[in-house]
């Protein structure tokens, strides 16, 4: 059995940006391009391989129309 390199609530927030960004019709490209970024570090970021840092997460919040605190509340609920 494969073991997951990333923990449950790791996994939701990975799943919660992903989501996030389809929602508002972004392609990785369409968001590195918002954020002045690469494509390479949106995915790296949806795939875990890189771990955002609070700015970071607020930049992408802001990129994906909404508020950090909205992401975070969104998040938290996903895990109760």
């Amino acid at each position: 059995m494969k073991k997951s390199i990333h923990s449950a609530e790791q996994s939701e927030l990975l799943a919660l940006l992903r989501e996030k960004r389809k929602r508002v019709g972004l392609s990785q490209e369409g968001l590195a391009r918002r954020l002045g970024r690469s494509q390479s570090f949106v995915s790296k970021c949806e795939s875990g391989e890189l771990r955002l840092d609070l700015i970071q997460l607020r930049e992408i919040c802001r990129a994906l129309e909404t508020t950090l605190s909205k992401f975070v509340r969104e998040y938290e609920s996903r895990l109760l």
